[in-house]
């Protein structure tokens, strides 16, 4: 025998032989629809000006170290922030693999260059290192809106193993580097008598 249906006040109670009722669909879309893309090019060149036209005065572009190792750190500038600066520098060239500079000329140079920076009195530094075929670039910034000093390039030339020195001034502020070969010096032979 087949069990009776339950019943309730309206009578029994049936399972419904519909399906369950859907809520209307919205009204706004779910996703605002995608910009097309234009059919003109997106950037145009100026022409160049003529022999005595002056040259338009450009924003430079920022710093972009690509395609090659890079490290950088932001550091406070202190006085005694050239001593950490140095350390992180050695540190991250000795595990690069390069055996030179030795570490007193990384420390004379890294010195050189955040010791400018720091000059600047701003609150911060940033040192960025680099390589490429056999040398090294180290930069530093100083974050302000000083202007080039060019009183460090003497001191930084006289470093030995220095292919390249400079200053400058961008929007992230004043930058000085160095170029640092890590070739081995080569021995000088005194000619035979």
């Amino acid at each position: 025998m087949t069990d009776p249906l339950p019943m309730d006040g309206k009578g029994p109670k049936v399972p419904p032989s519909y399906p369950p009722r859907t809520p209307p669909p919205q009204k706004k879309p779910v996703e605002a629809p995608r910009p097309q893309p234009s059919t003109k090019p997106g950037t145009s060149s100026l022409p160049l000006p003529g022999p005595q036209q002056a040259r338009l005065d450009t924003r430079r572009p920022r710093m972009a170290i690509k395609d090659r190792r890079a490290a950088n750190w932001a550091l406070t500038a202190y006085p005694w922030t050239a001593t950490q600066a140095v350390r992180k520098v050695t540190e991250t060239v000795r595990t690069w693999g390069y055996a030179h500079p030795k570490d007193d000329v990384l420390e004379q140079t890294v010195r050189l260059l955040v010791d400018a920076a720091t000059a600047d009195e701003g609150r911060r530094i940033s040192v960025h290192l680099a390589d490429q075929d056999a040398m090294l670039l180290v930069v530093v910034l100083s974050h302000t809106g000083a202007g080039p000093d060019d009183t460090v390039l003497s001191d930084l030339a006289a470093v030995p193993g220095t292919a390249s020195c400079g200053t400058d001034t961008s929007d992230e502020g004043r930058r000085v580097w160095a170029v640092l070969s890590t070739e081995r010096p080569r021995s000088r032979t005194t000619p035979a008598a």
